[in-house]
């Protein structure tokens, strides 16, 4: 717990270093706490040219499809606190990102009054949802050309080096304050140890 809390305040600091984001690229990806019953997102953003992390938030959320009637069956209702984690993110990224930066997602339909308010001068791009292939544990695209590449394949790499991320695990994740601080000591050896120096 004071690694993952230290390691929140490293990310924060190393990315302060940097000038602002000219072009960043956001999304949720989903795993699960402690069952498939118990969906969380995961909010991530990067640099889209470095790959480089700038933030991410853990919400939990509501399973969806035939998982729903089980879910709800089994422990109620549960909240879906997605959209509060993204302004929770998007709060915290507001110094990180250019004024007028450029920012990339998917064509989530929460997402636009979002951007607009936390980066009003910003240009939000919305990119069409590819399939996944069987490469990158589904995060990586079956097309030749992925707008939204640097962003996938950081999630690719998030699902390849956190074991409770994986698609198929015992390692599974009991608090999901506990996935965020695991996360953020990632996220700071991905800044800091995987990618190349400025």
């Amino acid at each position: 717990m004071f690694l993952g809390e230290q390691a929140h305040k490293r990310l924060d600091e190393s990315n302060r270093l940097h000038p602002p984001a000219e072009v960043m690229a956001f999304d949720d990806m989903e795993t699960a706490e402690h069952s498939k019953l118990k969906p969380l997102s995961i909010t991530l953003a990067v640099e889209v040219r470095s790959r480089r992390i700038l933030g991410l938030e853990v919400s939990r959320m509501p399973a969806k499809g035939h998982l729903a009637r089980m879910s709800r069956k089994k422990y109620g209702v549960r909240k879906d606190e997605r959209a509060r984690g993204r302004q929770k993110l998007f709060a915290r990224l507001s110094p990180l990102v250019a004024e007028n930066a450029i920012i990339k997602s998917d064509e989530n339909p929460h997402y636009p009054d979002d951007v607009k308010r936390f980066f009003p001068h910003a240009q939000h791009l919305p990119e069409k949802g590819q399939r996944g292939s069987v490469a990158g544990q589904g995060e990586l695209k079956r097309v030749r050309f992925d707008p939204l590449f640097h962003l996938n394949h950081t999630c690719a790499m998030l699902r390849a080096n956190v074991n409770r991320l994986f698609r198929k695990t015992w390692c599974l994740t009991k608090k999901p304050e506990k996935l965020a601080l695991h996360l953020a000591m990632y996220a700071v050896y991905h800044n800091l140890s995987l990618l190349k120096p400025p």
